[in-house]
């Protein structure tokens, strides 16, 4: 089947139905991850994106030390390192100029005990280059999935669109891996729940001179997170939600705040229009259930994340090797159950579940603004006191609640 879906290159060719073990939607994290280990353990396998590439400029750039070990158990490490990136041992934050270490990787029993930043486009097309290495894999880019195909009561594939006309693909499971917006998870008629979130997300750039740096995380007077690529900063500056019209006087408000957590990068921001700002509007929500009859979700599709802590990566990595491991041997013996299903779901709502109630609970140190001189918030002044909490903290950042392991 992948060979002949790998020849057609017209339109006619692709205005028909082909059939395969398992289509996944969604080249993310989660999706190419599945792919590659399922089409590693010799199950044919697609994933389905509606981009031409993976350059978007606001998804995540950190990888942790967990994915970083899963990448050496698959080969893939080397490739990783070989890829422009930087590593940080410890992430500190400077508040109101006060240098704190909040997690502490050194001493995590993994091969790398560091934090690594790396374009997500760059880690995506290096998961994507391993994969198209291996026969039973297939990537179909610039391919909006439009709806699930339901026969005898189950989802058996879906139906996409592209530049080349419109396909079916028909499976045995369909892997939702399509991000919070996913639009299988709608149209099985799932639905998330989950408390709203208390914090949206500005993202923008800042130019880079030579010999300029800042700290990775300020805070104070609210949280600016800086990145630092080949040329530019990249900005996460943490608002109250809703709290972003893009007015002007919301642009003003927000230079306010940076000048007052970072008086440096506010000459930097001067130039800023709203036209350059972005809003990420956080969601804190979950399934309920993580599957139908021919259906499973993972990932931001499954539980979207907030970015503190910058964990939705590697969530949605573990999630990958989690089903992947739990469902090869279910495709081996014929079409995944919806018991096979399940265990994917039981296996991987608790860190899911934790994750979010830990980041819920950081919403408001997040938000707080506390004036130069003012005491520290209890965390930090805790963090202080007892330095060896960094450790504890480290293990949770880097580690996650119930670590996968593609070797189990």
């Amino acid at each position: 089947m992948l060979e002949s879906l790998h020849s057609s290159g017209n339109a006619d060719a692709m205005n028909t139905t082909f059939e395969t073990d398992c289509v996944i939607v969604g080249g993310g994290p989660a999706g190419l991850m599945t792919g590659f280990l399922l089409a590693r353990a010799g199950i044919d396998t697609i994933v389905v994106e509606k981009h031409s590439d993976f350059l978007r400029d606001f998804r995540g750039d950190t990888i942790h030390p967990s994915t970083q070990e899963l990448l050496g158990e698959v080969g893939l490490l080397d490739h990783f390192l070989d890829r422009p990136h930087a590593d940080v041992d410890k992430v500190s934050v400077s508040w109101n100029g006060e240098e704190l270490t909040l997690a502490d990787f050194s001493h995590l029993p993994t091969r790398r005990r560091v934090l690594s930043f790396m374009p997500q486009w760059d880690f995506l097309d290096m998961i994507a280059d391993a994969c198209e290495q291996l026969p039973s894999f297939r990537l179909i880019r610039s391919t909006r999935v439009d709806d699930l195909i339901r026969e005898n009561g189950r989802i058996a594939g879906v139906t996409a669109s592209g530049s080349d006309g419109e396909v079916s693909l028909r499976s045995k499971l369909v892997i939702g891996a399509d991000g919070r917006d996913s639009l299988v998870r709608a149209a099985a008629g799932l639905s998330p729940i989950g408390a709203a979130a208390a914090m949206d997300v500005l993202w923008f750039r800042l130019p880079k001179g030579p010999g300029d740096t800042y700290p990775f995380i300020q805070a104070g007077a609210g949280m600016i997170i800086t990145i630092d690529r080949d040329g530019y900063f990249q900005i996460a500056h943490v608002i109250p939600a809703g709290s972003w019209s893009g007015s002007a006087s919301d642009l003003e408000t927000m230079k306010r705040r940076i000048a007052q957590i970072s008086s440096r990068m506010a000459d930097a921001a001067t130039h800023l229009t709203a036209d350059d700002v972005h809003v990420l509007r956080v969601r804190l929500e979950r399934l309920r259930r993580w599957y139908e009859d021919g259906l499973l979700c993972i990932g931001d599709a499954a539980h979207a994340m907030s970015p503190a802590g910058g964990v939705g990566i590697n969530l949605a990595i573990q999630d990958a090797v989690a089903a992947a491991r739990l469902l090869a041997p279910a495709f081996r013996r014929g079409t995944p159950t919806r018991i096979d299903l399940r265990r994917v779901q039981k296996r991987r709502s608790l860190p899911a579940r934790v994750t979010q109630r830990v980041q819920r609970t950081l919403q408001g140190p997040l938000l707080s603004s506390h004036a130069p001189g003012t005491p520290l918030p209890l965390a930090l002044r805790l963090l202080r006191k007892y330095p060896a909490i960094s450790r504890l903290t480290g293990r949770f950042v880097g580690l996650g609640i119930r670590r996968e392991s593609t070797l189990s």
